[in-house]
């Protein structure tokens, strides 16, 4: 797939962040206005946190901030007038929560994405990116079942479309370490506590990537993106036990503790958890392509087939974080290190 650069991708673009004042929607827009985008509008149901960072930010003079709900139709209408790029990122994402709030879920993530996909078309947005996750792939919770519904909706959005311009494309990608609400905050804030470090099951391994990596793909990925597509970023994975093992050893003795001194804690899986994580089915690997650091899953018989000019056809079958290459001790180290220091 040959693409444009970023900045040809963003730079002078109108751009629409749904989440934006989440843990992947704030970091997108820092990253995005390094490309000179003619206006970033940063879309939340909450206003604190987009109190916060207009302060943050506020040396940009092309950043709108805009209190809404993709739940509200009509507001969602308003915040999408004149937008050429919108990245979909407002979800409710917490497994726990959604398993004991289900329909709010649905109100959220089904029906508010498919509030955003028809504004889209209505505006004539010229690509719609919607950010899913590894629970969207065989779900077992409401979380998942829910995404998972956000992608069929996103796909299925570029054949009735009519004659609009706009496609639309999926990235699903595992767990961002680091990102709001992630397990390395929760063990972190335990150790800072002189433990325990709870862990729900020794044996349960997670695909994990740093922010920086997430964004970085997420913005390529819309780069290349045609109709159709869902990309699914090449991640390591690791066992929790070994990242509690590694963080306990590191940062125990930053807060006054010996780490033989922080006891680990197994409580059991939570409602609606896996032991392993997969981020693509069986039946998606048949028409599944790559490039260096993403997979690329096509419909049978995509709008364009040109698209899989350039692409490789993948030779595995599955893909989850029982299969895939485990980080080393050094490893989960390094990647801690970009994001605590």
């Amino acid at each position: 797939m040959k693409a444009n650069s970023l900045e040809e991708t963003f730079g002078d673009k109108t751009i629409l962040i749904t989440g934006g004042t989440g843990s992947i929607g704030s970091e997108l827009v820092k990253k995005l206005l390094q490309y000179n985008p003619r206006v970033i509008r940063i879309f939340s149901n909450d206003e604190n946190a987009q109190f916060e960072m207009e302060q943050e930010l506020k040396n940009w003079s092309n950043l709108r901030f805009l209190v809404g709900d993709v739940r509200d139709k009509e507001r969602l209408k308003r915040a999408t007038e004149n937008i050429e790029i919108l990245f979909h990122a407002a979800a409710l994402k917490h497994v726990p929560s959604c398993e004991y709030n289900p329909f709010e879920a649905i109100k959220t993530n089904v029906i508010g994405t498919q509030n955003l996909l028809e504004v889209a078309i209505d505006e004539n947005v010229e690509k719609v990116i919607t950010i899913s996750t590894d629970k969207a792939v065989s779900p077992v919770n409401v979380m998942g079942a829910t995404k998972l519904l956000a992608e069929r909706l996103t796909i299925a959005a570029n054949y009735y479309k009519g004659f609009k311009r706009t496609v639309f494309s999926c990235v699903r990608f595992g767990n961002v370490l680091g990102s709001r609400g992630s397990v390395v905050q929760l063990f972190e804030k335990q150790i800072q506590n002189g433990g325990p470090v709870t862990l729900t099951d020794p044996d349960m391994v997670r695909f994990v990537m740093s922010m920086d990596r997430a964004i970085e793909l997420v913005l390529k990925a819309a780069r290349m993106a045609k109709g159709e597509e869902i990309f699914i970023f090449k991640m390591p994975a690791l066992h929790i036990k070994n990242l509690a093992d590694v963080m306990i050893g590191n940062l125990a003795p930053k807060y006054g503790y010996e780490p033989k001194d922080i006891e680990v804690e197994i409580i059991g899986k939570r409602k609606g958890e896996k032991l392993y994580e997969e981020l693509m089915t069986e039946d998606e690997a048949m028409n599944a392509y790559e490039t260096e650091d993403m997979l690329v899953v096509l419909p049978e018989n995509p709008i364009i087939p040109a698209q899989r000019d350039g692409l490789e056809k993948i030779a595995f079958n599955r893909y989850t974080s029982r299969d895939t290459s485990e980080l080393t001790e050094k490893e989960i180290e390094e990647l801690l290190e970009s994001i605590i220091g």
